[in-house]
């Protein structure tokens, strides 16, 4: 979750250039520049869906080479208003992106996706293959009933006691249906008590699958009270975050499994080039999701890292995003790159 205090510390440590993309239907959308300003373009796409843009991700990059574009999508980070999901579905952030793009110039961009953001990175790509220089995920979320059955289900075995209070929050009697209620709980109007033990619960178990794939790190977890604390200051956020992850998840983010690799098919046959790296203890999307991008795709360039989870920071997935990143649009700054910068 992206807070004001971490966008103000994230602007004066990279010097961000922030700006406002202001919809017709009622949206603000933040983004922000960083990076050289003849580097190459590359848009990062944050996961969640709801997460909002992360400062670490600029690590990713070398900036006295990239210009980096980081994104706070509909309703996320400081885009408002916060936790709409009034004309907020996937074909919108698709616009947005498009009309962020036109307006600083960029003939072609390249774009940088993780889980939610790397599913969102190819349908924009397959949507729009003449704007997109390449497209690199991590941690690949391929939007099926499948995944998400997996993290409200199948996932309770690696956090059964965050599982337990997230069910209880949401009034779930039957785990079939927690996601549904979850997402009912979360709806405008609802009991705001409720939604706010709703959220913090959602995220506690967040936390605790996501801790599972470090040896320790459920204990750890447990260990640490800092969680609760910070998830009791930013209560609000968190229900603004949650009601947009429900509302996309009870709709398969409007792509699903069989869409969203066609749109990867035709990216590629565009001349797209793909590159995946995922971690091979990620506990949230599924080590299989690359080889179906593969399968689909068989240009697509896959990685998998060893012992890695699904976090940007883990140290080890960090540095293979980092290097396929520099190897999929370094090499273009010799070769042109005025035709990715700007627009003739």
């Amino acid at each position: 979750m992206t807070t004001r205090s971490a966008l103000h510390r994230m602007q004066a440590a990279t010097a961000l250039e922030a700006h406002t993309l202001r919809t017709r239907d009622g949206h603000r959308v933040w983004y922000a520049l960083a990076g050289a300003r003849d580097g190459v373009p590359v848009a990062v796409l944050h996961g969640g869906p709801g997460s909002g843009s992360q400062p670490g991700v600029l690590r990713l990059f070398d900036l006295q080479r990239f210009r980096v574009v980081l994104i706070d999508q509909r309703g996320t980070g400081a885009s408002t208003p916060h936790g709409s999901v009034r004309h907020n579905r996937t074909d919108y952030l698709i616009a947005d992106l498009e009309a962020i793009r036109a307006r600083l110039g960029f003939a072609r961009w390249g774009v940088l996706g993780g889980s939610w953001g790397a599913a969102l990175a190819l349908a924009y790509a397959g949507q729009c293959p003449q704007s997109v220089a390449g497209v690199v995920l991590r941690g690949l979320f391929l939007t099926s009933a499948r995944e998400v059955r997996g993290l409200f289900i199948t996932s309770r075995k690696r956090a059964p006691r965050a599982w337990s209070r997230l069910r209880a929050a949401a009034c779930c009697e039957q785990p079939a249906t927690l996601a549904a209620r979850c997402a009912t709980h979360l709806q405008y109007g609802a009991n705001e008590a409720r939604q706010r033990a709703l959220a913090l619960a959602w995220r506690g178990y967040e936390n605790a699958v996501l801790a599972s794939a470090s040896p320790g790190g459920a204990a750890q977890q447990r260990a640490n009270p800092r969680n609760t604390r910070d998830s009791h200051r930013h209560a609000r956020k968190l229900i603004g975050k949650y009601r947009i992850q429900a509302h996309y998840f009870a709709h398969r983010c409007w792509l699903g499994e069989t869409r969203l690799l066609s749109f990867a098919r035709r990216a590629a046959a565009a001349g797209v080039p793909i590159a995946a790296v995922h971690g091979s203890r990620d506990p949230v999307c599924p080590r299989g999701n690359p080889r179906r991008l593969s399968r689909a795709v068989p240009s697509t360039r896959v990685e998998y890292v060893s012992e890695a989870g699904h976090l940007a920071s883990d140290p080890a997935l960090h540095a293979r995003v980092a290097h396929v990143l520099a190897a999929m649009f370094i090499p273009t700054v010799d070769e042109g790159r005025s035709s990715l910068r700007r627009a003739a």
